[in-house]
């Protein structure tokens, strides 16, 4: 049960990020990172003041948390975000190797306040012939030889 209570502490702490987000001009989002049993970065939605569609909470906090433990890879961590992550959000977490996502509001609570995460979820189940925004593959000569290098690559840092 202690697990629990600290799951439930740590949201709180999402939470009210979101609820400073929201009063001061920024989204009604916030995120906590833990490392180890301690926060290592808490962030809110900063999209419209840094004027950057993708710092969402999650996205914030998760490259404050990198930055202060200098690592790509934050095996061990737990986000706690008081809504369930857009899909961006959520595939930072898989990016980041995050072990557990705790969240409060839902995908659906987020597009009752004109959110569009269910609207993008629903979007990425199509393929991409099918999506709202124009998807158009073209396979040009020489197109795979990024992915060849990086095979190649014995000094690279796989991600």
């Amino acid at each position: 049960m202690r697990e629990i209570k600290e799951d439930s502490e740590f949201l709180k702490k999402a939470v009210s990020e979101a609820v400073e987000g929201a009063t001061n001009n920024g989204g009604p989002f916030g995120a906590v990172l833990v490392y180890k049993g301690k926060i290592i970065a808490r962030s809110h939605n900063t999209v419209t003041q840094e004027h950057d569609p993708t710092a969402h909470a999650e996205i914030n906090v998760i490259r404050k948390a990198a930055s202060i433990l200098q690592t790509h890879d934050l095996s061990g961590a737990v986000l706690y975000t008081s809504c369930e992550p857009c899909p961006m959000c959520l595939a930072a977490t898989y990016w980041a190797h995050i072990d557990k996502v705790v969240y409060a509001s839902t995908r659906r609570d987020a597009a009752k306040a004109g959110f569009l995460d269910d609207e993008i979820y629903n979007e990425l189940a199509r393929p991409p012939e099918q999506r709202r925004i124009e998807h158009i593959r073209m396979e040009i000569p020489g197109h795979d030889e990024p992915f060849t290098e990086w095979t190649k690559n014995n000094r690279k840092t796989p991600y």
